[in-house]
């Protein structure tokens, strides 16, 4: 494990490994071994990347891609930010546009944890975030497909990359360093995390995937089989997903979900 010589506003080593189990697990180990708040894994490779569910994994390609978790110490449960993974989209998203700045008002959040970008073509996932707690302590992972040209035959038409979407756009996508973008997604997460205001809730909503339109929502777990089709109105203060159902006069909040893109 080596030392990456990059900015880190939270003040900790940010670490990195060619090839790990996940970063997630090598984040925890940090952590009980007293590693300091917003000390980072990253690694090359990942052989058991963690998606949302135990079924998804998160794919990445050597030098084309970067994944890295970021530990970070609350102290209780009561200290961790209202809607976590939402803000940390937000810092993400801004990175992106940080990092390919001829990308910027074409990259989006979607509820809850995924990054899109718009392209000639529809609109795909780009990055993805997981967050998990023990109550004191925030693991929160993220994974973004920096360089690839292809993608699997399952992928191709769910994911991008920052340099294919530039393609697509017909900018010039010259080299792309996944630790240069690591970098800036850290220097937006510090003040996206840190500060106490509500002011994220409006311009994430301004950055909201399917915002205002018609979307098929599958409350619950991850993977539920129950479905319900309405208007995308917003989000709440503590990150839940409005939707006003169809047929109906009331809009509902959801703390758990997803919205359902395929088949």
């Amino acid at each position: 494990m080596k030392q990456l010589d990059i900015k880190n506003p939270f003040g900790a080593p940010v670490w990195h490994e060619e090839r790990v189990g996940s970063t997630m697990d090598e984040s925890r180990r940090l952590a009980a071994e007293g590693a300091p708040h917003g000390t980072v894994i990253s690694a090359d490779f990942q052989e058991a990347g963690r998606g949302r569910t135990r079924t998804r994994s998160w794919k990445g390609s050597a030098g084309e891609s970067l994944a890295f978790t970021i530990l970070l110490r609350f102290g209780s449960i009561e200290k961790i930010p209202a809607a976590f993974t939402l803000r940390a989209a937000l810092a993400l998203l801004l990175a992106l546009e940080d990092f390919a700045p001829r990308l910027e008002g074409r990259v989006l959040v979607k509820w809850p944890n995924d990054i899109m970008i718009s392209l000639p073509s529809g609109q795909r996932k780009v990055a993805g975030i997981l967050s998990e707690s023990d109550g004191k302590t925030v693991y929160t992972g993220i994974g973004v497909n920096v360089a690839q040209s292809a993608f699997p035959p399952e992928l191709q038409d769910k994911a991008v990359s920052i340099g294919a979407a530039l393609k697509e756009y017909r900018f010039e996508a010259d080299a792309l360093n996944p630790f240069l973008l690591l970098e800036k997604i850290l220097c937006r997460l510090y003040p996206e995390l840190e500060d106490g205001s509500s002011a994220w809730k409006e311009r994430l909503e301004a950055r909201l995937y399917r915002r205002g339109e018609e979307v098929r929502f599958l409350p619950g777990a991850a993977e539920s089989a129950e479905e319900l089709t309405g208007i995308l109105q917003g989000i709440g203060p503590e990150g839940s997903i409005i939707i006003l159902p169809k047929g109906k006069t009331k809009p509902e909040s959801f703390i758990t979900g997803e919205l359902k893109l395929y088949e």
